[in-house]
């Protein structure tokens, strides 16, 4: 862990703060804590993530929700915990999974007189059932509070392989209309079990249906070959909309939801960034992100907005290497030294700390003083914190707690504790420990990631011992029973053992 800084002069009392300052959330898609250099990746160069982390507060106990993506973003704009309503990782043809009655971010900021916008990766479902690509997409993006929005439906690794833009595939041809199927192939269309001499990029697992750019993709596509996306180009394409929202925005306050997909597979930067860093694909796919955000703040900076709008950068979940493709980042990972969870035990689908302790830092020109943060911080706490922090009305019965100071690094008085998920199994942050059911199942799934089945219960000194290598269970009765109590009252009423498992009591 990082050492907390000392404060310096409180820089904001020369500085008056703006009544409604704009706001912008950049995510990163499997970005582990170790992959920033800020947070000590000796392997890995991020020195536009490092000016925020610098700049700014840095936080050491940050937290996504859950260590996969779905969940763990329906928790950020929703501000409640995802297994409430048992929220899993969605294919590329699901509906919305947030239902456009409830409460949201976005919502709460437009309704506070903030123009809204979300642009990049998304992967929250769109539409209401079986989705037409052809026609308007309803219910998405603008139904939960985004004014305007320029997407991908799931992943880059998914289907449908377009951009859609305010509820409308860009470059749609309504002489080549576009179909989806995630459980059958369209008659004539190849695939990469049939066609494996299309490929320029070899499936490891999970990715042998459709082939787009070479590149084999989790489900099924036909038609709308002209608004098909480049894997290369994706990064600069959202950059440009992120970059017009600026512009176009400049005069009013704003909340913009801003979703990476690095390092995400399928890793394909552009040429500027291949080669760059060593680690192959994967290693350039993270300084390609890491453009990204100089990108961002050389337009603000340009627009004279860095002193009128908060940036917060975080990950929506823990890293993976081999995560469906065969390009190399394991091995050269090993070879290197690189540690993408900085020594955390797992990552993506785990249990284990590394699944959803993620990189998390705040930067607001002029009124923030540089620290370290050790305040334990959920990205769900965003909802509300902002909330105050922007004088919007807060929902009432949000999972979200209202700690602006302590996001502003003006206090490190955070979160008593935080359940976190993996794909429907729970687990307790508090304190400095770590709290794990006995789960029983798989030691690792398919990416080699440690998921947390431990069979017996899992109790960790997370300060001590942060690569979770001791389990106390046995060791520390007390401490277990303490810890099993309070995990059972913060689950009430949604914990479940899964099958053959023993119920807590």
């Amino acid at each position: 862990m990082l050492m907390a800084l000392g404060s310096s002069s409180c820089s904001r009392e020369a500085t008056k703060e703006p009544a409604r300052p704009n706001v912008i959330v950049v995510l990163a898609d499997d970005l582990g804590y170790g992959d920033v250099s800020f947070y000590g990746s000796k392997t890995i160069n991020t020195p536009a993530i490092d000016s925020l982390a610098r700049g700014g507060v840095a936080f050491n106990n940050a937290y996504a929700s859950s260590s996969t993506s779905t969940p763990s973003r329906y928790a950020l704009l929703t501000g409640m915990y995802p297994w409430r309503e048992d929220i899993k990782i969605l294919p590329g043809d699901a509906p919305l999974v947030i239902d456009p009655a409830q409460p949201t971010l976005p919502r709460m900021m437009q309704e506070a007189g903030y123009t809204t916008g979300a642009i990049g990766k998304w992967h929250l479902g769109m539409g209401a059932g079986k989705v037409d690509w052809n026609d308007t997409i309803r219910p998405g993006a603008r139904e939960i509070g985004f004014g305007s929005s320029c997407l991908i439906a799931a992943t880059n690794d998914r289907v449908p392989t377009v951009y859609v833009e305010d509820g409308l595939v860009v470059n749609r041809d309504p002489e080549d209309p576009i179909f989806v199927d995630y459980e059958h192939n369209f008659p004539g269309e190849p695939d990469a079990l049939s066609n494996p001499e299309m490929l320029r990029m070899e499936w490891a697992h999970g990715h042998q249906n459709s082939i787009v750019n070479g590149v084999p993709r989790i489900g099924f596509m036909t038609g709308g070959k002209a608004a098909r996306w480049v894997d290369e180009d994706m990064a600069d394409y959202f950059s440009e909309k992120v970059k017009d929202f600026l512009v176009e925005n400049r005069e009013k306050p704003f909340f913009l939801y801003y979703g990476l997909h690095e390092p995400h597979v399928p890793r394909l930067p552009h040429s500027r960034f291949a080669g760059t860093t060593g680690l192959g694909p994967r290693g350039d796919a993270i300084a390609e992100a890491d453009w990204c955000v100089a990108q961002l703040m050389h337009r603000l900076d340009s627009l004279g907005l860095l002193e009128n709008t908060i940036v917060i950068f975080s990950s929506d979940n823990g890293p993976v290497l081999n995560d469906g493709y065969r390009d190399g980042a394991p091995e050269l990972a090993q070879a290197a030294g690189h540690l993408p969870a900085g020594g955390l035990r797992g990552g993506k689908y785990s249990l284990f700390d590394g699944g959803t302790h993620v990189p998390m830092c705040i930067y607001w020109k002029g009124h923030i003083d540089p620290v370290v943060s050790d305040a334990l911080v959920c990205q769900m706490d965003l909802f509300a914190s902002l909330g105050e922090l922007t004088g919007a009305t807060i929902p009432d019965s949000l999972d979200s707690r209202a700690m602006p100071d302590v996001f502003l690094g003006r206090s490190q008085q955070g979160r008593d504790a935080i359940v976190i998920e993996n794909q429907g199994k729970l687990g307790l942050r508090t304190g400095r420990y770590a709290f794990m059911p006995p789960y029983t199942g798989p030691e690792t799934n398919l990416t080699g990631n440690e998921l947390g089945n431990l069979g017996t219960y899992g109790v960790f000194d997370l300060v001590a011992d942060p690569g979770q290598l001791n389990n106390l269970a046995e060791s520390n009765q007390e401490l277990t029973d303490s810890l099993r109590e309070s995990f059972l009252a913060h689950t009430e009423g949604f914990y479940r053992p899964f099958v053959g498992e023993v119920e807590l009591k």
